[in-house]
Order: C-alpha cells, then sequence, then structure tokens
C-alpha cells in the first residue's frame, strides 16, 4: 500500500494544485493518446482508455509522486511490430491480441517486482534506451508519409521498405491531403512556440480539421465511441500465449527501462526517493488492470511526467485526477473526434517522432565512453533493420559483451578511446 507514504502530503492546497495538473496533462494526452493508439494499429479510443485505466492502477500502486504512465510512441510501435504479422491492425483479433499482450507483460512485471528484482533496470545501459527511441522515431516518421502524401498501395514494412516505396509513389501525392497534413503541423510548432502551456496538438488537430472539412474529400479517423473505457478479457489460450511470450517480455523490459528512469529523473528534481521494486510492482499491476479495461501495453512518458511536476502536482492524485478528467472530455467531444483528418494525425506524429530523438543524451553520449556510442550506434542500426522488439535485446547483448571484456573500464581510464 504505497499511499500510506505519501497520504500525509494530502491537504486542500494540494488537491487543488493537483486537480490543476491532472487537468493539463489529461489536455495533453488526448490528442498522444489517439496518435499513439494509431502508431500501435489500434482504433483511436484504445489509446484514451489506456490513460484512464492503466495509469490510474501505476499512480496508486507506484513509489513516485509524479510519474504518468500510459500510451508511449515507444512501447506503441513495439506492440504493432509485434502484432502486425499476426493479425490485421483494427481487427478484432488484433485487438484481443493487444490485450493479451497487454496481460503478458504486466505478469512479467509482476514477478520481477514481486521476486524484488526491479533493481536489475539501472544496470540496462541507457544508450540503448536512446539508441532504440532514435530509431523507432525514424519508423514512425516513415510509417505516417503515406498518410500525410495521401498515398495509396504503400504496402512495404520495415523503414527502408516503406521509405523507399513512398519516394517511388510520392508523384501520386495528392495536393490538399499533404496541405491538411501541413496545416497541422505548422499550427501545432507555431502554437508551441507562442507558449509552451498551450496545447499545441490540439490546437494543430483543429486547425488541420476545419481545413480538411472546408476542402472536402479528406479520410479521417473515423467515429469514437463516447463511453468510458469496456471491459475486456484477454485470451487465456496457450497457444497464443507461446506466440507472444517473447515480444511480452521484451516489451515488459523496455516498459521498465523507461518508466524507472523517467521516475528517477523528475525525482531528482522533486527531491523523492524512487523504489525501484515498487515502482516495477506498479507498472505491473497497470498493465495487468489494462488488460481487462481495454488498454494495451503501457509505461511512463517522460512528456506527461515532467509536465505534471511543471503543473505543481504534490501527489500521484494528479495522475487519478487526469484519468477522471479525461473520462469527462472523451463523453464530451467523442463525436468531434470523427472529423479529425487522417494527413492532421500524420503530421502530429512527426513532432512526436521528433520529440522521441534526445538531441541532448546523443550528444552527451557521443562525448562519453566509446562503448556507449557503440551501445548507442548499433541499438539505432537494430532497430531499423531487424524486427523491432529483438532490437530492444541486442543492444542490451552489446553492452553487457562490452562491460564483460572490459570495454568500459578501458574507456574510464582513458585506454583504447578514439
Amino acid at each position: 500500500m504505497p499511499w500510506k507514504a505519501w497520504r500525509h502530503r494530502v491537504n486542500r492546497a494540494s488537491l487543488r494544485q493537483d486537480a490543476l495538473a491532472g487537468l493539463t496533462g489529461a489536455l495533453i494526452v488526448l490528442p498522444q493518446g489517439i496518435a499513439y493508439a494509431a502508431i500501435a494499429g489500434l482504433p483511436p479510443e484504445y489509446g484514451l482508455y489506456c490513460a484512464i485505466g492503466p495509469a490510474l492502477v501505476a499512480a496508486l500502486f507506484g513509489s513516485s509522486w509524479h510519474l504518468v504512465s500510459g500510451p508511449t510512441a515507444a512501447i506503441s510501435i513495439v506492440v504493432f511490430s509485434a502484432l502486425a504479422p499476426l493479425a490485421a491492425p483494427g481487427s478484432p483479433q488484433y485487438i484481443l491480441l493487444a490485450l493479451t499482450l497487454g496481460f503478458l507483460v504486466g505478469a512479467v512485471q509482476l514477478a520481477v517486482g514481486l521476486a524484488r528484482l526491479g533493481r536489475l533496470a539501472h544496470h540496462i545501459s541507457h544508450s540503448v534506451v536512446v539508441g532504440f527511441t532514435s530509431g523507432a522515431a525514424f519508423l514512425i516518421a516513415a510509417s505516417q508519409l503515406k498518410h500525410f502524401f495521401g498515398l495509396k498501395g504503400v504496402t512495404a514494412s520495415g523503414f527502408f521498405g516503406q521509405l523507399s516505396q513512398t519516394m517511388t509513389l510520392l508523384p501520386q501525392a495528392q495536393i490538399q491531403i499533404a496541405a491538411v497534413g501541413t496545416l497541422a503541423l505548422v499550427a501545432a510548432i507555431a502554437s508551441r512556440l507562442i507558449h509552451r502551456g498551450i496545447p499545441h496538438m490540439i490546437v494543430g488537430m483543429v486547425a488541420a480539421g476545419f481545413l480538411a472539412a472546408w476542402l472536402g474529400g479528406v479520410p479521417t479517423v473515423g467515429e469514437l465511441p463516447a463511453a468510458l473505457p469496456r471491459l475486456s478479457v484477454p485470451s487465456f489460450d496457450l497457444a497464443i500465449w507461446s506466440q507472444l511470450g517473447i515480444s511480452a517480455a521484451i516489451i515488459a523490459v523496455l516498459a521498465l527501462t523507461e518508466a524507472i528512469a523517467i521516475a528517477r529523473s523528475v525525482a531528482l528534481r522533486s527531491g523523492q526517493k524512487i523504489d525501484s521494486n515498487q515502482e516495477v510492482v506498479g507498472q505491473g499491476l497497470s498493465n495487468l488492470a489494462g488488460s481487462f479495461l481495454s488498454g494495451y501495453p503501457s509505461s511512463g512518458s517522460f512528456t506527461r511526467s515532467g509536465l505534471n511536476f511543471d503543473a505543481g502536482a504534490k501527489t500521484p492524485l494528479a495522475a487519478v485526477f487526469a484519468s477522471l478528467f479525461l473520462m469527462i472530455i472523451l463523453a464530451l467531444i467523442a463525436r468531434w473526434i470523427t472529423y479529425l483528418p487522417m494527413a492532421a494525425m500524420a503530421g502530429i506524429l512527426f513532432l512526436v517522432a521528433w520529440g522521441l530523438i534526445d538531441r541532448k543524451e546523443i550528444v552527451a553520449i557521443f562525448r562519453g565512453p566509446r562503448h556507449e556510442r557503440v551501445v548507442l550506434m548499433v541499438t539505432f542500426v537494430a532497430t531499423l533493420v531487424v524486427q523491432l522488439e529483438y532490437a530492444v535485446f541486442i543492444g542490451i547483448a552489446v553492452s553487457l559483451l562490452l562491460r564483460r571484456f572490459g570495454f568500459s573500464a578501458e574507456d574510464e581510464h582513458g585506454h583504447g578511446t578514439d
């Protein structure tokens, strides 16, 4: 019962600040949830459902006061990579597989937490995460080019296949669709430059929606149900579990590494001490609960967690308020999301991809020990050329091998460096 550690911080003033931070978080996750669901190959409502139930459970059972969990771009693209070969994206079978994958991810994470192995996540090189998310950014951008330009016939998978096919079909680009995507991108960037507190993604989507309505004939995301997260049941078919087992283990490791790194980063600013094992338990319970509440695998969000702290959140109740506000917002505006153009989604996802590339960390890694540069580059290339879920393990394996054979020690003593 981790809330015993922070319940003394709850008072009238903290509740007011948590409520305001929660409202800000709900406005931010609204466009993000829709965008991340598109990356994962799921109907848009599943991204929002993933930001409600799982986020609430992670907040109450984790140790961080400010970590906000839910859908993330990196986890979403691994989910798509794992499930797309097994079922048609968006189909009932695909949704069942996503729910089951979330259940298995949660089970692995909970087992790790109960075994008190959470500290092992600290030994995974940060260069692996930076290299993977940078590669994922390129994959996300490549996958959205066809929607941005209104191209039909882009059927290739993988970064280079999609990019090559898109370039071949580019003369068939539809100008009006590209104009809608461009407006979403420009409006979002402009509003963010004017003031960082403006929900820039929403601004971009709304502006593009008006242009699409005026032009006509622009494909949209389709109908979004104005309802609370539906109860769902993952599959307990052992044959399906065996299909998803490796992917579940990889996503569990990646999600835990991501969540703990974010929790520690925010804790350095807040002065809090993080309990890694409790955080792992919270993430595990979050994904288990999500599989029964129409959620797919989730993790901590750097953007929403940082914003939560900056908005003045005092306790995990801010994430609880965000979930509640999101349900209210969903009920009020669901029918309007029907008119959101796919090209606008693509433009917003270009921004998401750009945000995944941590340029400061990349520069710091290249200025640091040589073995970390190697890990970064190997993971980045692996993300682009091999099946996505294996890229993380390749990066971890290279990192461990370099440490095992003493490359890190050589770098620390100034030997063997470039």
